[in-house]
């Protein structure tokens, strides 16, 4: 979580409302040169938006911060789309923020896609190793840093065990799920003590009439696509559904999609395991959110719909449950959250998202990727780069690349 600084009156934003086109223009800079994941997300954030353009205060920033890392889905996205309708005045400028963010990175991934399927040979075969072999290092450290922040003391580091257990155990999404529900119980138990009180005041241009028509939305969504793909046998449908559920369900954002994304498509066939964390690898390259890696898999899923069109359906359904549940939380959330109860149990809920990643990271991430002491050798260094060294993770990806396409090649 971010640590919230003390408001000043230099840091107060500007009482000027915007535009969305100013909107806009604003997180398509962001969505281009913001590299390094959510956390990194959050602090581009706050220099260009809360420092440079004032469009809201450090207090107000960090009790925005904690709303959208309270609710499921990707929060660096939530925090833009809010963002966005502060400034836009609405609806409209959640949605320039939004598109402008996402656009770049999905783009890109789209375009590995289509690439990705023209690789042959031992140099492309290689460079697809790599790639998984950088997913490795990137999950690695995420477990490795979510670790030390979500799960520090005896109850929450428990927690984590107990859902990495869990997940072994009972595979597949309803396990992952079934670790989240039970980590918010615990929480409820074991976690309500340690925390700092909330205070200050956020309010936003949306009307208690409009979020509760959005969570209505948001609830709905949830469960029609699924009834209708069944009863209908859609492809689309199914595709939209499996998305929506994944961004709806998913607590921490970044890399905690691993795990869920992979249940969501490669256990019913729709992606091969190789091509799901070749893709996965080229996501930590790219600047913007990582929940964009949805556009690749919309692309390569099999059967149709796929390509552009599986893309679209892809990347619409993962984010708008996310996007929904926040606008339909921003004229509640001063109530909710300073309810000792709610914050116990989040603590509890990210507690068990850590244990949830550390057993993604062995299964699929390290036996799909770790075949040899070379293998070994290559996610180290990567791992090393990117925790001790500080390295930008476009770096690691670029070396670890090479050093995938080296082994490929010289392979008999």
């Amino acid at each position: 979580m971010v640590s919230p600084i003390p408001a000043t009156a230099d840091a107060a934003h500007s009482a000027k409302p915007g535009t969305p086109g100013e909107v806009f223009l604003a997180f398509l800079k962001l969505g281009l040169t913001s590299f390094g994941g959510p956390i990194a997300h959050l602090g581009y954030f706050r220099d260009e938006l809360v420092t440079r353009r004032r469009w809201i205060d450090e207090s107000d920033y960090a009790d925005l911060v904690a709303l959208c890392q309270f609710l499921p889905g990707p929060a660096s996205s939530q925090v833009g789309f809010s963002l966005g309708v502060l400034r836009g005045g609405g609806l409209l400028g959640g949605l320039a923020a939004w598109t402008a963010f996402t656009l770049p990175s999905a783009l890109l991934l789209l375009a590995f896609a289509y690439g990705a399927s023209a690789f042959t040979g031992p140099a492309a075969q290689g460079l697809i190793h790599g790639l998984k072999l950088v997913a490795v290092a990137v999950v690695a450290q995420a477990v490795w840093g979510m670790a030390r922040s979500l799960a520090p003391d005896r109850p929450r580091a428990s927690i984590a065990v107990g859902a990495l257990l869990l997940t072994v155990f009972v595979a597949g999404s309803f396990g992952q799920i079934l670790a989240i529900a039970l980590g918010a119980v615990l929480g409820l138990v074991l976690c309500r003590s340690g925390a700092a009180p909330i205070k200050g005041h956020l309010a936003f241009p949306v009307s208690r009439w409009a979020g509760a028509v959005a969570l209505a939305v948001f609830l709905l969504l949830l469960v029609l696509p699924h009834l209708l793909a069944s009863g209908l046998q859609s492809q689309g449908l199914a595709l939209f559904d499996a998305f929506y559920r994944v961004g709806a369900l998913v607590f921490g954002g970044g890399h905690v999609v691993l795990p869920l994304l992979r249940a969501a498509v490669v256990d019913p066939g729709w992606v091969t395991p190789d091509t799901f964390l070749a893709g996965y690898g080229a996501a930590q390259a790219i600047p913007g959110p990582l929940f964009t890696f949805a556009a690749y898999l919309g692309a390569v899923v099999h059967p149709a719909p796929n390509g552009i069109l599986g893309a679209s359906i892809a990347l619409a359904a993962i984010f708008l449950s996310s996007l929904l549940l926040v606008y339909g939380m921003l004229p509640f959330w001063d109530a909710f959250r300073t309810r000792p109860l709610a914050q116990a149990a989040m603590r509890g809920t990210n507690a068990a998202v850590v244990g949830i990643l550390g057993s993604a990271l062995y299964d699929p991430v390290w036996t799909s990727a770790v075949h040899s002491p070379r293998d070994f050798a290559l996610a180290t260094v990567a791992f090393v780069l990117l925790t001790t060294w500080k390295a930008p993770p476009w770096i690691v990806v670029v070396l670890t690349a090479i050093g995938g396409i080296a082994g490929g090649v010289t392979q008999p």
